[in-house]
């Protein structure tokens, strides 16, 4: 283990941005299984190896940069500090050292929430390991953060201006812009919690797993393929194609006629957002009606409703609380979904497929179960990588294990069926 020192150029305290308060409260949910919301990065540095050195000078000056590398959260405010030493673990594995770093939960208010580790070979460092706490930086943040990182090895210094920080988006929040933009998403959440269901799986399943929590993940290069070739053929993105046959296999499951889904949105589409390294992403609002609706139909209506709930992602928590305490009190029962989708993919590219190779793409499906642990803050997830990891993290108490493997065979079959129709 060494360390390096950095030095910021300021220091300031802000309430949480509603980004940093949506994942901060999912958190306090999760405790004290909320090592689940870390996740990290490998950098290999291929043919041009850095130098010990060299790595070290380089995460300081991204530390630097990226005022929530040095972000602490405390008592419901974040605490910028100007300078510090973060700490940098050594090894031998990248992908060991990632997990080592990955594992515990992170300490908020204390710890720097940016965990490096170096990888070397002789006098040479092969690969950077960097563990983000999930307040500090998502999943586009995060790789925002490596190509900063990389520039600064390759050429000595990052790109262009200075990006958006926290504290800034934080005051910009609570300014009038802010609250009428608060204010139009907290309609779009008022408006539809008044017709959805009070939640999405509402029955028991009676065959709870110890611990309740499970992860079934399916590896279908037929899902990747057809949701291509729909897309071609609607017009569309293969996101929207595979939240849309989600909707519709949670309404297959569920029996209920509306389904109310909670996509992650990036949150990065205004000027003053992009770019940013923070924790952005809030889960939107998406509701669709689906009885008796073919799938290709479904597609057509799911395109305005993914477009209202990806304005609705961009809200104040607390006005969502306010919104859902309130209609939960005059319908007599709590309403929330508990039901998210997670598309984490970077890139969304559709090329129409042939049916041969979607066929033959069938016979490589796979399915594992990765991750099992007791706390969770929703019952249900369905979250998309690579091509194609799709994967439902679940409350068996809700959707048991053969439940869950259902589903997820199952939306590989309504998938190639639509694409080979």
């Amino acid at each position: 283990m060494t360390s390096v020192p950095f030095a910021g150029e300021r220091r300031g305290d802000a309430p949480l941005t509603w980004g940093q308060r949506a994942i901060w409260e999912a958190i306090q949910r999760t405790v004290p299984d909320d090592h689940y919301f870390n996740f990290g990065r490998v950098i290999r540095l291929g043919a041009r190896p850095a130098s010990v050195d060299g790595a070290r000078w380089a995460l300081a000056r991204l530390v630097e940069r990226h005022e929530s590398l040095r972000t602490l959260v405390e008592d419901g405010h974040q605490r910028l500090l100007a300078s510090g030493e973060l700490p940098i673990a050594l090894g031998d594995d990248p992908d060991e050292l990632l997990a080592e770093l990955a594992a515990p939960a992170y300490d908020y208010a204390r710890e720097w929430p940016l965990r490096a580790g170096l990888v070397t070979s002789g006098p040479d460092v092969t690969h950077i390991v960097m563990v983000f706490c999930h307040l500090a930086a998502d999943g586009l943040g995060a790789e925002e953060a490596v190509r900063d990182l990389r520039l600064l090895l390759l050429r000595g210094e990052p790109r262009g201006s200075r990006p958006p920080q926290p504290l800034d988006i934080a005051r910009w929040q609570r300014s009038r812009d802010g609250r009428r933009v608060a204010a139009e998403a907290a309609a779009h959440w008022e408006r539809e919690h008044r017709r959805i269901p009070p939640t999405m799986f509402h029955v028991p399943s009676e065959a709870g797993a110890d611990p309740p929590i499970w992860r079934a993940s399916l590896r279908s290069p037929a899902i990747d393929l057809a949701a291509q070739r729909i897309a071609v053929k609607h017009g569309t993105s293969t996101s929207n194609v595979l939240l849309t046959a989600v909707t519709a296999l949670v309404a297959q499951t569920t029996g209920h006629d509306t389904v109310a889904m909670l996509p992650i949105v990036s949150n990065r589409f205004r000027a003053d957002t992009r770019g940013a390294v923070s924790t952005m992403a809030q889960e939107g609002l998406f509701v669709l009606d689906v009885e008796k609706v073919r799938f290709d139909e479904l597609l057509a209506l799911a395109r305005p409703a993914a477009l209202r709930a990806y304005r609705s992602a961009y809200h104040d928590p607390a006005d969502r609380a306010r919104v859902l305490a309130e209609v939960s009190e005059d319908r007599g029962t709590p309403v929330h979904p508990y039901c998210c989708f997670n598309d984490m993919r970077f890139a969304d590219h559709a090329v129409y497929r042939d049916d041969v190779l979607i066929r033959r793409a069938l016979g490589e499906t796979s399915l594992t179960w990765p991750m099992s642990q007791d706390q969770l803050n929703c019952r249900f997830c369905v979250h998309v990588s690579g091509t194609m990891d799709v994967s439902v993290t679940a409350d068996t108490r809700w959707l048991s294990r053969p439940e869950m493997e259902r589903f997820l065979r199952g939306l590989e079959d309504l998938l190639v069926e639509a694409a080979l129709r």
